[in-house]
């Protein structure tokens, strides 16, 4: 299995959504342990990298300009 890349402050589009209806999750700490935050409700949660990455649709890069 392919690492998807993705750092702090990036947005990732999930393939099912949340339990409030959103897709959209902010990244907040890598690691093995990915912490993420839906964009919808705000709800904060620590995933398995493994297991958060069978269900990212895409990335969405943050603008670090």
């Amino acid at each position: 299995m392919e690492i998807i890349r993705f750092d702090v402050g990036d947005k990732l589009q999930m393939k099912k959504p949340h339990p409030c209806g959103g897709r959209i999750m902010s990244v907040l700490r890598t690691g093995s342990d990915v912490r993420v935050k839906c964009d919808t409700c705000g709800h904060d949660m620590t995933l398995e990298r493994i297991k958060l990455e069978k269900g990212i649709k895409s990335v969405i890069k943050a603008d670090n300009s």
